[in-house]
């Protein structure tokens, strides 16, 4: 979006993220803009790993760097301690600036990466295909692994929680590399720690559990928990949601590039999950990642339009 570009012309992402008026404008505008039915909040999965002491900074034309990986057990021995209620305030204040400003019009969506999404950023160092540190750790050094995990689960439900207790309505455990994993690997390395900050969440809140590249892997993530699992492209609607079962709510699931297309493609699409999801309650209709950056705006409309206007109410 333009008004998203300007601000970030002027201020770097960190900067951005930290500043609660600027985080809550960008959070609320695509919610004026666009007529979503709830707003995302504007941050960083990665905020959380900063005061570790890890030096993550974002490149003006790339992704996160994270200049001390964390290789060994004594590299997860050294991250430094902190408390997120404190530490990350200003992520509170953000949520309680937009509570305010949408009045209960839509919910806002908090948000917080997985245990395994934020340990692969730190190992790797930010981006990977093949993710080869993340995988030699836990083959070879399990208990520095779990060390490891256990720490980042208890961040990320305590940073979860404080969100709530600011005025999230919602949160979204995002576990976006989860699909490099083998199913078994998946179960003794991650499933625990995934189950332990759901466990530990406010009760009453909804959590949506998203991965990607996991269609092969629906009936561990089923396991590890969530009100709500999101999907990808990768799989038909119909055949996740029978996987996981009904009893549970899903969400997904447009290939983010078939907004290139036009207006009537779109709507021909957005169509065809609908139909999928047989007006069952309990879809919520999404894209299966992020919007790409150069994706028309007027593209977004016309998915929001044709799925309000396709949906059964």
């Amino acid at each position: 979006m333009e008004e998203y570009r300007t601000l970030r012309a002027q201020h770097d992402f960190l900067k951005l993220c930290k500043n609660p008026d600027l985080a809550a404008e960008i959070t609320i505008t695509p919610v004026e803009r666009l007529g979503m039915d709830a707003a995302i909040l504007f941050a960083d999965i990665l905020l959380v790993l900063e005061p570790m002491g890890i030096g993550l900074e974002y490149a003006k034309n790339g992704g996160p760097v994270i200049h001390h990986p964390v290789r060994s057990g004594k590299d997860v021995d050294a991250l430094k301690e902190f408390s997120p209620e404190k530490e990350l305030s200003f992520v509170y204040d953000t949520v309680k600036k937009i509570s305010r400003a949408l009045d209960n019009k839509v919910p806002l969506i908090g948000f917080a990466g997985a245990p395994f999404t934020l340990a692969s950023y730190l190992i790797e160092g930010g981006g990977s295909r093949n993710y080869v540190h993340t995988k030699k750790l836990f083959y070879s050094a399990p208990e520095a692994w779990k060390r490891l995990m256990e720490r980042l689960a208890g961040v990320v439900t305590e940073y979860l929680n404080c969100q709530i207790a600011a005025g999230a309505k919602a949160v979204q455990l995002f576990d976006s590399w989860a699909g490099c994993l083998t199913p078994a690997d998946y179960e003794q390395f991650v499933l625990p720690y995934s189950k332990a900050v759901i466990n530990g969440l406010t009760p009453g809140i909804p959590l949506i559990n998203f991965s990607t590249g996991t269609a092969g892997l629906l009936k561990q993530i089923r396991a590890a928990g969530g009100d709500v699992i999101g999907i990808d492209w990768r799989i038909n609607l119909d055949e996740a949601w029978k996987t996981i079962g009904y009893d549970i709510a899903i969400q997904g699931n447009l290939d983010p590039v078939a907004l290139f297309a036009s207006p009537k493609e779109i709507k021909a699409r957005a169509g065809e999950i609908l139909r999928r999801a047989e007006a069952r309650p309990g879809h919520i209709f999404n894209l299966g990642h992020g919007v790409l950056p150069e994706t028309p705006v007027d593209h977004v409309i016309a998915l929001v339009d044709a799925v309000h206007e396709l949906s059964s109410r």
